[in-house]
């Protein structure tokens, strides 16, 4: 999947606090290796992810390898959208 890096840092930005350590608890990994997905660079205590930035607009074109994280991240930002409308 292709997705720009502003996209991917703002999906990160909206998650309600707690998200991080939700999904990385939710999937078995590490806090950090979920904030390496969403653009972070301290890879010393997290997995390097496997996604690949391409220059471009929006601050270039990221091809993520796996989707596990981005998916559970939008998850959780429907789940908080819907319980504003209630």
């Amino acid at each position: 999947m292709n997705i720009t890096f502003e996209e991917l840092r703002r999906i990160k930005h909206a998650l309600p606090t707690g998200s991080v350590s939700r999904i990385a608890s939710e999937l078995q990994i590490d806090e950090q290796s979920v904030r390496n997905y969403f653009g972070a660079h301290k890879y010393q205590d997290g997995q390097i992810v496997e996604w690949h930035l391409e220059p471009g607009p929006n601050g270039g074109i990221v091809r993520l390898e796996d989707q596990t994280i981005l998916n559970r991240a939008l998850q959780i930002l429907e789940e908080a959208q819907g319980s504003e409308t209630h």
